[in-house]
């Protein structure tokens, strides 16, 4: 058996999903993409800071309050 048939019979532990970016099949070398240019074009958007984790501000007066000593 060569290395390519040996890969073939291989199966996945979970059904392939679509790319995050672009919907095509993902492939396991860039899982959750299609390919690394999906995934660069990902990473470009977290660098540039279009990704974002919105935060909840609190009220002032809760800091303001705050003494360490």
């Amino acid at each position: 058996m060569n290395d390519q048939s040996v890969r073939s019979n291989i199966t996945g532990l979970r059904p392939s999903k679509p790319c995050v970016l672009c919907e095509k099949p993902s492939v396991r070398e860039f899982h959750p993409f299609c390919s690394k240019r999906c995934a660069d074009l990902d990473l470009g958007k977290w660098l540039n800071g279009s990704y974002a984790i919105p935060v909840v501000e609190e009220d002032g007066a809760q800091l303001d309050d705050y003494d360490p000593e």
